[in-house]
């Protein structure tokens, strides 16, 4: 096969098309989505609704997040996927959610990490450049504040770094707040002119290697590191679902999700599993691939902790989610398509990012609380059924 053009231009992009047999689509509003963009992927979007109390949040001085009111809304959530029985099932939770009087959602940290590695000569080296660091940070923030530097992007402020030292080797974690962008570019930008312009010509000790990345975090991955301190952000969705909602609108008993989820937390446990949860990356993914989320970041975000306890009159049920990374400004959302449907959920544009993280938090509750109810079911009949009847070819 000939060597096919690789610029986004309009003649590359016709160029590729024709060799290799595809319809000749315009494109250019595509063109700085990605590199040599050739044609579209169509995928289904279907719709859920859910009912949620929604928090409003805005950012401290210091990086904190500040809840300044709430508001209880029922909102559409798109969902683009292929899966059979989503949406029915996401549907489904949000059914047994309303008729439970609704749930809640909770941004509580907002912090997203390059993880750099200095490697230096020694270990008392390395511990000594630690500490230097970490006094630095001050400083440093001053840095790429006033730095005139064409790389640097002011919206990404560093809030704190944390070091981690093996051998002669100092991992760095630089943990930044992005606004309204996921901020993974801005991040890196910044990470590498506070190792290159200040770490390396003013360290107290000598440094033989920097790594801009060095897997210290989980970047895309999940993570022992971001289930813990959190990268993106950190979401809680809770509800407490009635009994009734329970046997009515789930088919199932209060008891049999307290029997699946004992078995489902040990067998998690026994695995060596990052999360505690049922599905989330289902209902995680297919409001990413609708929104113009970048799909890699499926993989972290959807780490959970999901918890089960019998109260009077149910079940309450509550999910964490620490590491939610999404954006409603740049990237894959300032295409036609995602912004038509952030729009739907009230999510377009800057100030929105808090929100758009809780609706995805709430939608995999949504979804935990329906497949869930489906496995705890005798035998596992209902999700069988599920999976049976909705899964296309047989």
């Amino acid at each position: 096969m000939a060597r096919l053009p690789r610029k986004n231009d309009p003649d590359s992009v016709r160029a590729r098309q024709q060799a290799l047999g595809l319809p000749e689509l315009d494109l250019e509003q595509y063109t700085r989505a990605a590199e040599t963009v050739t044609g579209l992927v169509a995928i289904p979007v279907s719709v859920a609704q859910l009912p949620v109390s929604l928090g409003e949040y805005e950012l401290s001085q210091e990086g904190e997040v500040v809840e300044t009111g709430r508001s209880d809304e029922e909102v559409t959530v798109p969902l683009a996927h292929t899966e059979g029985g989503l949406t029915a099932s996401v549907q489904r939770g949000a059914r047994a959610i309303a008729a439970s009087g609704g749930c809640r959602t909770y941004v509580i940290a907002d912090r997203i990490t390059r993880a750099s590695c200095f490697i230096c000569k020694t270990a008392g080296d390395a511990l000594a450049l630690g500490r230097w660091v970490e006094a630095q940070v001050p400083e440093m923030r001053d840095f790429l504040r006033r730095a005139d530097r064409p790389e640097l992007s002011k919206h990404a402020v560093l809030r704190e770094a944390k070091t981690h030292v093996v051998g002669p080797m100092c991992h760095v974690l630089w943990r930044f707040t992005t606004g309204d962008a996921v901020g993974t570019n801005m991040m890196t930008r910044n990470a590498y002119a506070l190792n290159m312009a200040y770490v390396l010509p003013q360290a107290p000790v000598p440094i033989d290697r920097v790594l801009l990345e060095a897997n210290m975090g989980g970047d895309k991955k999940p993570s022992y590191e971001f289930f813990q301190q959190g990268h993106g952000k950190t979401v809680i969705a809770e509800t407490t679902l009635s009994q009734q909602a329970v046997e009515r609108v789930l088919r199932t008993t209060v008891h049999d999700l307290e029997e699946l989820a004992w078995a489902g937390t040990h067998g998690a446990v026994a695995s060596g599993m990052q999360s505690v949860a049922f599905t989330p990356a289902s209902a995680i993914a297919a409001v990413f691939a609708a929104t113009g989320q970048d799909l890699g970041m499926v993989g972290t975000s959807s780490m959970a902790h999901g918890t089960e306890q019998r109260v009077e009159g149910g079940l309450h049920v509550s999910i964490r989610f620490p590491g939610i990374e999404v954006g409603t400004v740049g990237g894959g959302t300032t295409l036609p398509d995602a912004r038509r449907w952030l729009e739907v959920m009230g999510c377009a544009g800057p100030g929105k990012v808090y929100r758009l993280s809780q609706l995805v938090a709430a939608t995999a509750l949504a979804l935990e609380i329906s497949a869930s109810a489906a496995m705890a079911t005798a035998g596992s009949e209902n999700f069988f059924r599920a999976h049976f009847e909705r899964g296309g070819m047989r």
